[in-house]
């Protein structure tokens, strides 16, 4: 008979002051800052939100490094908010939106912007610009019954300490209540979802021995070191 080793254990996030939170799936949002729509080229307000995914297993720890990733020349950082589901439903109205919020953390949505804009250059998907191995870094999740439910308050990333993107969440186009809304609408929401809300403008390319680190006023920091390609 044919068998094959065991999968990893669901992966899990850290939960600030104990616990772990097992992720189900990734979602993210595009082009959810005005500022950033039109640096990539885009009228912010010609669209309602679009949504595309990251493997559960892209995450990693803050504190841990990633790898420069193969296949690209443009391997750029975008700092985002990022919501935990701890309640699942369908179909959910914006104003009963924060009760299914488990809490809040920073994560990056690294991009190989050069396969992605390849991609959408064809009309193809853009899976291998945003799905990768190590591409969702974030840092523990702050309960929303520790932090309240976010509206508003900086977000910003600093590479080598140097500001690079710089904002604040209340400048979403589509709030967090607006984007479980229109997300519930397509797929059932689960316990364990996490939602990358969207990215400010000054996205930018990273190289080996740069270190991010990303912060929202309210939450845990995160901070990460690109290496070298991993050979193996």
């Amino acid at each position: 008979m044919l068998s094959i080793p065991v999968p990893q254990p669901v992966p899990t996030l850290a939960v600030s002051g104990g616990g772990a939170f097992p992720v189900h799936r990734i979602y993210c949002v595009g082009r959810n800052y005005a500022a950033h729509t039109r640096e990539m080229g885009f009228d912010p307000n010609r669209e309602e939100p679009f949504f595309f995914l990251k493997p559960a297993d892209a995450l990693v720890a803050s504190g841990k490094d990633i790898a420069y990733p193969p296949m690209t020349h443009d391997f750029q950082h975008e700092i985002e908010l990022v919501v935990a589901i701890g309640e699942g439903g369908r179909a959910i109205s914006a104003e009963q939106a924060h009760r299914h919020v488990f809490g809040y953390a920073v994560g990056l949505d690294m991009t190989r912007r050069d396969l992605q804009m390849n991609a959408r250059k064809q009309g193809r998907p853009w899976d291998m610009g945003k799905g990768f191995d190590e591409s969702a870094p974030c840092a523990p999740l702050i309960p929303a019954s520790v932090c309240g439910y976010l509206e508003r308050g900086a977000i910003c990333l600093e590479v080598n300490g140097e500001v690079r993107q710089k904002s604040d969440i209340a400048h979403l186009i589509w709030s967090v209540p607006e984007v479980i809304q229109h997300l519930s609408r397509f797929v059932t929401l689960c316990p364990g979802d996490l939602i990358f809300t969207g990215t400010p403008e000054g996205v930018g390319p990273v190289r080996a021995g740069d270190v991010m680190e990303g912060h929202v006023d309210g939450l845990e920091d995160l901070w990460t070191t690109v290496v070298a390609p991993r050979l193996v």
